[in-house]
This record gives structure tokens, C-alpha cells and sequence, in this order.
């Protein structure tokens, strides 16, 4: 076994000791959300101004983490309309309790999480939906901007690292919304503002395997991460957390840097 195999042996084995155990689907068959997406994403792509940057960013197939900040409960709709992907979010459990709700939500293609349990049980769910191959869109803030004034950004929850280090090798892909707070201000605007203009930035992809081996990001060579694969588990999960702080630092500073306010 070559110098390369055996470091890719020990990033293997580290993944596997830290993986989120995904949560396996009986089914994810979306036929209301498929046939809206390709619908409604055409029409808020005539009635309203909303300009895309960086599509060449987002690949065709395969699983992707989409990552961007959260102004409006509009921003999953034009970021499903920019991308062209069939992008799944988590939604609240309480959102699946009523059969009207229900109806929006399954048919947007969001998915039940139960947040009283916890992050684990909504990165479970992320994780069995990246499994599958398909896409995971989320908000590192956790929430939408309660600000009332900008900077409306956030500090970021370390989440999205973790479950990048689940999936290290799917691509993350930072996204920025920008106009949507004026295009339907949350508990103030009842009615989208059509003629606000709007952009959706789509940042160049990254994923956990390259950050952690970057010199400017994680800093770890083959032999870093052989004894971060044997330390003693209260050890590697203090490591570990210094590693997903700092991950989520960058992305966050990165959003920030791509126009996020």
C-alpha cells in the first residue's frame, strides 16, 4: 500500500468514527414539488428582477450542501428558481401539523425535522437526504435575521461543518441572497414587492476534504489526521469542534466577503 493509500485509508477511517448517522428514507418522492419547480421557477423568473451570478458554479448532478444567508422565508423559493436544482430544506415539525401547511411544504420539498431533540436529529435527516445524491439547502445562522437593521448576518452554527465532515467530499456551495429582506420583509409585507430588485450569487464550491487539508484552512497533513483518528474520544471531539468553529468562521467571512450584510 502506497504513502497516498494509507492517507487516504486514515482520512477514511477518521470519517467514519465522526460520521452523522444519516436517516434512511423509506421514500423522498416530491411529484407536486418537481412539477412546481419547474413551473413556478420559470414564472419568478419572468415577473420578478431577479439577477443569478456565478451559475457556473453549480453542477448539474450529484449532491451538493447549499449554504446562504437567511433575510426572508422567500429566500428557499429563489434559490431553488437560480439553480435549477431540486434543492430540499429542513422545515419545522410543527409546519407538517396542519394539512394546508403541509401541503406547502411537502410540495416545496421541505422536509420534518423535530428541533426539540436537537441538532442531531435535523443533521440525521440532512445527512440521509445527501446519501441519497441529492441536494441539502440550509442556513449556518439556524434561523432567519431577527435584526431589524443591518448587518443582519449572523454568526454562523457549526452545523454545516459537521455535516460537511459527514459528506467530505460533497461540494458546499456558499450562496448570497441579496434584496429579498425588500422584496418581502418578514411580518411586514403581506404581498411580494415584484418590481424590488433581486440576486441570487452562487460563491465557488468547496468541500470539507479540501478545507481541512488547505493550509489556510483546517492546516492537517496525513499524519495530523492519523493521530486525530486515534486520539481518545473526549480528545478528538475537542479538536474536532475547534475545527468545525473555524470552518464555520471562514464560510461565514466568505458569504460576508461575496456581498452578505
Amino acid at each position: 500500500m502506497g504513502s497516498n493509500d494509507v492517507g487516504e485509508f486514515t482520512f477514511d477511517e477518521l470519517t467514519n468514527k465522526i460520521k452523522i448517522k444519516p436517516y434512511i428514507f423509506k421514500h423522498l418522492r416530491t411529484p407536486v414539488y418537481s412539477f412546481l419547480r419547474l413551473t413556478l421557477g420559470q414564472i419568478l423568473r419572468i415577473m420578478t428582477r431577479i439577477n443569478f451570478r456565478g451559475l457556473e458554479n453549480v453542477p448539474r448532478k450529484g449532491p451538493v450542501i447549499f449554504a446562504s444567508n437567511h433575510l426572508s422565508h422567500v429566500d428557499p423559493l429563489f434559490m431553488i428558481a437560480a439553480s435549477r436544482r431540486k434543492l430540499h430544506f429542513l422545515a419545522k415539525d410543527e409546519h407538517f401539523e396542519r394539512l394546508i401547511t403541509k401541503f406547502v411544504v411537502s410540495s416545496t420539498g421541505q422536509i420534518k425535522t423535530v428541533r426539540e431533540e436537537g441538532g442531531g436529529d435535523a443533521l440525521s435527516t440532512a445527512s440521509g437526504v445527501l446519501e441519497l445524491g441529492k441536494c441539502m439547502g440550509i442556513f449556518p445562522e439556524g434561523t432567519r435575521s431577527r435584526k431589524t437593521d443591518s448587518p443582519f448576518l449572523g454568526k454562523g452554527k457549526t452545523g454545516i461543518a459537521r455535516l460537511a465532515a459527514s459528506h467530505p467530499n460533497v461540494l458546499i456551495i456558499p450562496v448570497v441572497c441579496e434584496g429579498t429582506r425588500e422584496f418581502m420583509k418578514p411580518k411586514i409585507h403581506k404581498l411580494p414587492r415584484l418590481w424590488k430588485p433581486l440576486t441570487i450569487h452562487f460563491g465557488k464550491p468547496i468541500t470539507w476534504k479540501e478545507w481541512l487539508f488547505h493550509e489556510k484552512g483546517g492546516g492537517l497533513d496525513d499524519d495530523a489526521i492519523k493521530l486525530l483518528s486515534n486520539e481518545e474520544a473526549h480528545i478528538q471531539k475537542q479538536k474536532l469542534s475547534i475545527l468545525y468553529r473555524r470552518f464555520t468562521d471562514q464560510f461565514m467571512m466568505t458569504l460576508q466577503r461575496m456581498g452578505a450584510i
